[in-house]
């Protein structure tokens, strides 16, 4: 009865030690574990084979207890780990924005004609961004992020641009066509890697066919394939006249544009094409970008009941700051530091309302608009953000909604050790002889013992022997 006793127990043990060796098999911990396992494993060719070696039985139980020790002393301790969900925005009080207004080159543009031709890209004062948003992308060194919102009237257009990628947010009216055809011409971009048309509306698709014209695509992303408009049939052959076919994203999708990160935070929300708008939110090292198309305040809530990071230095301003959009919980959560309106000058529908600019005004926003501002540039360093526009950068974006616009004021100028330099700000090849604006594609390119920054008239340029860059048209 001992005897079998005994066997149960070494059976009971032997088991318990294979099974632990499987558990901790990748170890010395697994090792000595199958060892003992075996050591105690109770079969008759097994325990003959230990007596030949170990006669004592003394010995063997010493052994036994030895590698029992030695096994339990190398399992690894366990470790408790915390984790965090990130929170999908603060919900306090939007970030205060700083009152100085940045420098901008004022080059005006006339919206009328029938092909307008793009403004040469002013350059850009940096302004003090305010705390970044909680996640963090890495971006390479000498990398480069811009936002180019185009002034197309009562309609939306977005280049972005990073690491020699492009993307395009939607085009304007159909009447744009040419505009988006000489902008890209301008800007020296002959391939859209992303080309998205927030919804099927002709104020964001129709000028996506002239842009199209010019550039090649490597995918199209739009809420629906099908539309029963002109505009949307022109934007579905551009598309595949360049070999693409319209796609429709998924909620949750992520995607590179060089070291930026793009997130699909909605599609298709509700029936009406307004709110099938895409929302995409753009992360640039600690900067980000929320572009909400013409979604409405039903899409708004959807994001804010599904817990979406919102929180963003730069909001695009939703259907050109319509009544039906930016919502005051939304602003909240989002709480941008600046805020780009596209919108049409004395347009019918009376955008932007002033309740919209009453609240940006009150969450402490700089806005930005298109029908007073022209083109609005935006770059990033992936820590603060500048801006500059393409005329009247003084403007009161928040005038006649009351007498507490902050932004209205110009600000001090700071004091200086030496007077600033007169004149515009241009990038020189010394080795070419051309000059052109900082903002200019072809003057990132420039490698570094070519380069030279100048501030200074073109005049004096155009003396010392450099000729303008026939991109940016400086």
């Amino acid at each position: 009865m001992k005897s079998k006793l005994k066997r149960i127990v070494m059976w009971i043990c032997s088991i318990f030690f294979f099974l632990s060796a499987l558990v901790y098999s990748s170890s010395l911990t697994g090792l000595f574990m199958a060892a003992l396992g075996l050591f105690l494993l109770p079969i008759s060719f097994v325990q003959n084979f230990i007596k030949r070696f170990i006669k004592a039985k003394s010995l063997r139980i010493f052994v036994a207890i030895i590698l029992f020790i030695i096994a339990i002393a190398l399992v690894p301790p366990s470790t408790s780990i915390s984790t965090q969900e990130p929170s999908s925005g603060e919900t306090g009080s939007p970030v205060s924005n700083p009152n100085e207004t940045p420098a901008h080159s004022s080059i005006s543009t006339p919206n009328d004609t029938p092909a307008p031709s793009a403004p040469s890209t002013p350059a850009p004062t940096p302004e003090p961004t305010p705390e970044p948003t909680p996640e963090s992308t890495s971006k390479p060194a000498n990398s480069t992020f811009a936002i180019h919102f185009i002034d197309v009237g009562q309609a939306d257009a977005a280049l972005i641009l990073c690491d020699g990628k492009a993307m395009l947010i939607d085009g304007g009216n159909a009447a744009d066509s040419n505009l988006m055809y000489t902008y890209l011409k301008k800007q020296g971009i002959t391939r859209l890697d992303y080309v998205i048309g927030t919804h099927a509306h002709e104020d964001h698709i129709g000028g996506i066919a002239g842009a199209l014209n010019y550039a090649t695509a490597g995918k199209v992303y739009c809420p629906v394939t099908s539309y029963d408009t002109k505009a949307f049939q022109n934007f579905v052959k551009a598309a595949q006249n360049r070999g693409c076919s319209i796609t429709v994203p998924k909620v949750g999708e992520s995607f590179s544009l060089g070291s930026a990160n793009c997130k699909i935070l909605a599609v298709n929300t509700e029936s009406d094409p307004n709110n099938t708008s895409i929302v995409l939110r753009i992360t640039y090292g600690s900067t980000s970008f929320l572009f909400t198309g013409d979604a409405e305040r039903e899409v708004e809530q959807v994001l804010l009941d599904k817990g979406a990071t919102l929180k963003s230095t730069v909001l695009k301003v939703g259907h050109h700051g319509s009544a039906t959009s930016t919502s005051y919980p939304f602003l909240r959560e989002v709480a941008p530091a600046y805020a780009v309106i596209s919108v049409g000058k004395d347009n019918t529908y009376g955008h932007p309302t002033e309740g919209t600019l009453s609240r940006l005004r009150d969450a402490e926003t700089k806005t930005f608009r298109t029908d007073m501002q022209g083109d609005i540039i935006c770059t990033s360093n992936g820590k603060t953000v500048s801006f500059a526009v393409s005329r009247n950068k003084d403007a009161d974006v928040f005038g006649g909604i009351g007498p507490n616009s902050t932004q209205s004021q110009t600000p001090a100028p700071a004091p200086e050790a030496t007077p600033a330099p007169q004149g515009q700000d241009y990038v020189l090849n010394t080795s070419s002889k051309k000059f052109h604006y900082p903002t200019c594609y072809s003057a990132k390119k420039i490698s570094d013992k070519n380069r030279q920054d100048y501030t200074g008239t073109r005049e004096e340029l155009l003396t010392k022997g450099y000729s303008p860059c026939g991109n940016c048209d400086p």
